[in-house]
């Protein structure tokens, strides 16, 4: 059969390669003492708290599981209206949050929204391989600017500048990113965003980990700087609902009538059980939860990043959100006597029994030298992998 030239311009994923053969492993040495210990998923080991699946349950039992509005429940975007003025001091009127099936939704229906075939959206390299496929899917191009650990690997306003042509439509930013858990400098992205309006461009941001930050310098979202950025969210990372798929985006109210229209055709509306469970995310206690698990989180990147560098794993920027980071594997390859960040990482599989993800799906630019490690485990197997490491490096 044939398939779209669409189809085939979406490359392979290849982080669940690693995972289906990490999983094949795993049953093989299940009941030994080095059961298989899975850092490769960016996926918290916390799930949705009680008063949230209490809430799932009241819907199911009450019958509120039909469609919703396209644009998502209303109560639910004043709840989330409310979340940034609480957390982050910025006032994000619910008219212009539409609710959508996760951010991968979101990220779609933005992308079908702005992009035009042949369209050049700037992004950095590494970044979330996903991300750029939402280009792709929309007929347009995603351009990799490779970036440095001087710039947090992140991109810059004068790279931004200099990468512009007549084809770019925008730039797509990931603030903390996947994979290396680090944000951009509010005025750095200030300046970014003063070259896009410059050129009459969009300015899409990706702020899933945003409420897994870590330092208040960076821990600020980027819809404080102006109305006309989109910002993109979900209820997976901080909130902990990864398999409820449910997410949110904030654009500029002259496209919510767009966004609207295009959700209505494509997704008619994201899960209504899932949208009446969220509204319990922000309750008092729910956010008292998700606070302790967010300090978990810090407590775990604090005692496994030095560890790695201790083992000659180089993070050459500390993250400041998320649960990842993002190790230099060089010294490692060559003690080991294999070549490149792929080879390494089944290497580490085959040898300590740990999962992790080699560099390749994040872009280019070095990827071949770096592994992703995610820490949304439990600090007990964190500490576990690092005496595997320790055995297996030396």
């Amino acid at each position: 059969m044939k398939i779209s030239r669409r189809a085939a311009r979406i490359e392979p994923f290849y982080v669940m390669e690693v995972a289906k053969a990490a999983q094949a492993l795993a049953r093989e040495v299940a009941g030994t003492r080095e059961p298989m210990i899975f850092l490769n998923i960016g996926e918290p080991d916390f799930t949705a708290p009680p008063l949230v699946q209490e809430a799932a349950q009241r819907a199911v039992q009450s019958g509120a599981t039909q469609y919703t509005q396209s644009l998502g429940l209303e109560m639910l975007r004043e709840r989330i209206s409310g979340w940034y003025a609480q957390r982050f001091g910025v006032d994000v009127p619910a008219r212009r949050i539409v609710v959508t099936a996760g951010a991968s939704a979101a990220l779609q229906l933005a992308c079908l929204a702005l992009i035009d075939a042949g369209d050049e959206i700037l992004m950095p390299d590494p970044s979330y391989p996903c991300n750029r496929h939402f280009v792709s899917a929309a007929e347009g191009t995603a351009v990799l600017i490779p970036t440095t650990a001087q710039e947090r690997f992140q991109l810059s306003a004068d790279k931004v500048r200099a990468a512009w042509n007549s084809k770019t439509r925008g730039v797509l930013l990931a603030s903390p990113s996947n994979p290396t858990g680090t944000s951009i400098a509010p005025d750095e992205l200030r300046r970014i965003h003063g070259v896009v309006q410059e050129h009459g461009g969009i300015t899409l941001i990706d702020e899933i980990y945003l409420g897994l930050s870590y330092d208040d310098a960076y821990g600020q979202t980027a819809l404080a700087i102006d109305d006309n950025i989109i910002s993109i969210n979900s209820f997976s990372k901080y909130f902990n609902m990864t398999g409820w798929r449910l997410g949110w985006m904030v654009v500029p109210e002259a496209l919510v009538p767009v966004v609207e229209r295009l959700a209505q055709n494509l997704f008619i509306c994201a899960s209504t059980i899932a949208q009446h469970a969220a509204l319990a995310c922000f309750e008092p206690e729910s956010i008292a939860e998700y606070e302790r698990r967010r300090a978990e989180f810090k407590a775990r990147r604090d005692y496994f990043i030095p560890e790695l560098q201790r083992l000659g794993l180089s993070v050459p920027v500390m993250p400041d959100g998320a649960f990842y980071a993002w190790a230099d594997c060089s010294a490692a390859c060559e003690r080991l006597g294999v070549n490149g960040s792929w080879d390494f990482a089944f290497e580490l599989m085959r040898r300590a029994h740990i999962a992790v993800t080699p560099g390749r799906d994040f872009g280019t630019m070095d990827t071949q030298r770096f592994v992703r490690f995610s820490t949304a485990n439990s600090m007990a197997q964190l500490q576990e992998s690092v005496a595997r490491l320790q055995t297996l490096l030396g």
